[in-house]
């Protein structure tokens, strides 16, 4: 085990292992921050949902030789909108909506993924995540996308807390609830396509809920939840990857499973405080 503890901090001189910490890290923030609308607003398996849509868009982009990110962030928006509207203007719930997408997102990518010769070696790196396999324009894509979506946040940060605790009370105050309903699925969707290549598309929803749902167990204020989530979620990326290294584990994996034992350390903790 020491071996290999050594060995990572030897691995952080190379440039695989920079570009996978620092687009690991901006895409924890993200995840953070959005993750935690979507948890108060009961509408975590969302990014389940976009998951699947993202998986069918990966492979469209693999069918027709384009690169993937390409395809799935416009494909993946409009998925995103279409849950919505179909939440809004017909009698189904969230989750049938949602199951709907999803289905339709996995049918189409596995249809697609057999026309384009199966699930090759890429296709799988982005069903389960290769964080260590990320370019230098994909790190660059990431950070900026990234930074915009968390500026477009703060930008809309009032209106997105209104209608995340009381969405009829935001109305009726005469915040746009239509509007920012939409931009919040537009910048869930986004981060869902960033994160695919973090922790892949099997675990992009574990990595939107589980630093969040932590946070909550030990936080007292929203502002505080979303500070210790982002720390959850960035340590996650960084020791995941250090234990991946050790004993030769999936990154992705790895990183998913650190935040769930966090995770349970503070449901541990939480419990502790209670009795005391």
């Amino acid at each position: 085990m020491e071996h290999g503890y050594l060995n990572f901090f030897e691995l952080l001189n190379y440039g695989f292992v920079q570009r996978g910490i620092i687009a690991g890290t901006f895409i924890a923030v993200l995840c953070s921050v959005l993750g935690m609308f979507l948890v108060l607003r009961k509408l975590s398996l969302v990014g389940d949902g976009l998951a699947h849509v993202t998986f069918g868009s990966v492979a469209v982009g693999m069918l027709l030789k384009v690169y993937p990110f390409y395809v799935a962030i416009p494909l993946t928006v409009m998925s995103g909108v279409g849950i919505l509207k179909l939440i809004q203007r017909t009698r189904m719930h969230g989750d049938a909506a949602i199951g709907v997408v999803s289905s339709a997102g996995v049918s189409i990518g596995v249809l697609v993924a057999s026309l384009a010769g199966g699930f090759n070696v890429d296709l799988l790196s982005y069903l389960f995540g290769n964080i260590l396999a990320i370019s230098k324009g994909e790190m660059v894509l990431s950070i900026i996308l990234s930074i915009g979506v968390i500026l477009v946040v703060l930008l809309y940060y009032n209106q997105l807390v209104s209608i995340t605790f009381d969405e009829e009370l935001a109305k009726v105050s005469g915040i746009k609830t239509e509007k920012i309903n939409t931009l919040l699925i537009i910048l869930i969707s986004l981060t869902v396509v960033l994160s695919m290549r973090v922790v892949g598309i099997m675990l992009v929803s574990s990595f939107l809920i589980l630093p969040n749902v932590a946070a909550l167990q030990l936080a007292k204020s929203f502002k505080k939840a979303i500070i210790f989530s982002i720390g959850i979620s960035v340590f996650s990326v960084v020791f995941g990857i250090a234990i991946s290294f050790s004993f030769n584990l999936p990154t992705g994996a790895t990183i998913v499973l650190t935040n769930l034992l966090v995770f349970l350390l503070s449901l541990l903790i939480k419990q502790a405080k209670s009795k005391a």
